[in-house]
Order: C-alpha cells, then sequence, then structure tokens
C-alpha cells in the first residue's frame, strides 16, 4: 500500500511516502508558522524522492490534533483537497496516538503531553496500542492521579513538578513516517479536529474565522 501522510498540527510541517514494504521517504522542517506555504511544495519533494505520482498513491494519512488552529486547518484542507481530486480514502490519526505509537509494546505507562488553552495541559494516557481515553485538557496537579507512568513524551517541561520517576522524552511534533504506518492498518472515519489553540489569524476588525 502507498500512503502519503501530513502533519502540521504542531511545530514542524513533515510528510513521509510509504511504499509498500519499503523504507519510508520523509522530510520534516520545524515551524511555527508558514505551513500553508510549505506544505504543498514539501509534499512534491518527498513524492519525487519515493519516485511515485500523486495518482499512484492508495491512501492519504493526515493529523487531527490536538494542534494549533491555523496549522491543523492547513494538514486537513490540503489532505481533504488531495483525497477528493484523486478519489482516495483519507484516514485521521491523533497527534498523541501517533507521538506514543513507537513506544508500544513497552512495559507500563506512557503518558503525552501537549500545551493546551491557557495554562491548562491537554494529555492523554496509553498503555502498549490502547489508549486509557480521549485526549483530556487539566491543570498539572491532576497528572499525578495517572501515575504510575514509565514515561512521558511532549511538551515534557510541562510537568517538572509531577511524576518525578518517568522517563521524559522531548518531542516537538509527531513523526509522518510513524503516522504513514499506522494508516496502512485504520480505517477510514469522520475526520474531526481537535483544536487546541485560538486561531491566529483573524478578520477585518479583530473577529475570529467560524
Amino acid at each position: 500500500m502507498r500512503v502519503l501522510a501530513i502533519d502540521t498540527c504542531l511545530a514542524a510541517c513533515s510528510v513521509a511516502v510509504l511504499d509498500g514494504e519499503g523504507p519510508v521517504v520523509s522530510a520534516s522542517e520545524p515551524m511555527d508558522r508558514g505551513h500553508q506555504e510549505r506544505l504543498a511544495p514539501l509534499a512534491q519533494e518527498v513524492m519525487a524522492r519515493a519516485g511515485l505520482a500523486f495518482a499512484q498513491l492508495d491512501r492519504i494519512a493526515v493529523t487531527l490534533g490536538p494542534g494549533s488552529f491555523t496549522g491543523l486547518r492547513v494538514g486537513l484542507a490540503f489532505a481533504k483537497g488531495l483525497g477528493l481530486a484523486l478519489d482516495r480514502p483519507v484516514i485521521g490519526l491523533g497527534c498523541l496516538e501517533v507521538l506514543a505509537a513507537p513506544f508500544a509494546g513497552l512495559p507500563g505507562r506512557t503518558l503525552v503531553l501537549l500545551p493546551g488553552r491557557g495554562e491548562a495541559i491537554c494529555h492523554q494516557v496509553f498503555e502498549d496500542r490502547v489508549a486509557l481515553g480521549p485526549p483530556v485538557l487539566g491543570p498539572e496537579a491532576e497528572l499525578e492521579a495517572l501515575a504510575p507512568v514509565a514515561r512521558i513524551l511532549g511538551a515534557v517541561e510541562l510537568a517538572t513538578g509531577v511524576l518525578p520517576g518517568a522517563e521524559r522524552l522531548a518531542l516537538v511534533a509527531p513523526d509522518a513516517a510513524v503516522a504513514a504506518r499506522m494508516a496502512v492498518l485504520r480505517q477510514p472515519g469522520p475526520l474531526i479536529p481537535l483544536y487546541m489553540r485560538a486561531p491566529d489569524a483573524r478578520l477585518p476588525g479583530g473577529r475570529l474565522p467560524e
């Protein structure tokens, strides 16, 4: 199966192409803004390196958040537009589950953290390949109730005062190569974005886009 995976939810613009059982071709560029200008050229570059035309894809994968309003919408719009043009299914994946996926099979629980709205922390806990609940917004103090946790991923600086025995791995964005592999086994479903930050863009007069 040939899969193009896209992530623009957090602090990077990432694209990966999986061609059957072969190695994944991928590229990722750190950025907080500018996903819209960079995503299409980056996808073209990665497809060229993989030696594939877009028409040869079997499906497209895209992360659905939690993430920034603008970045998330850029990736989702690109994936949906490409899927519609090619008549291919689009697979949605959560950022937190993509971050946790490489650690599936290791003993103990994995806690993934992202900045939420204001002072809140977005978190989700995984054990092996299973999420123990949906993403949750809450204060740092609530993380203590999630113990025992073997490892903390993502924005680990948000949990400096809790769960001191856990291994900590700072990750700024999901790996699109991991998302591509996950999408092979995932069935298409509703593409519902999960926003955790306010939109960056505003309409004339300061109104937020609907």
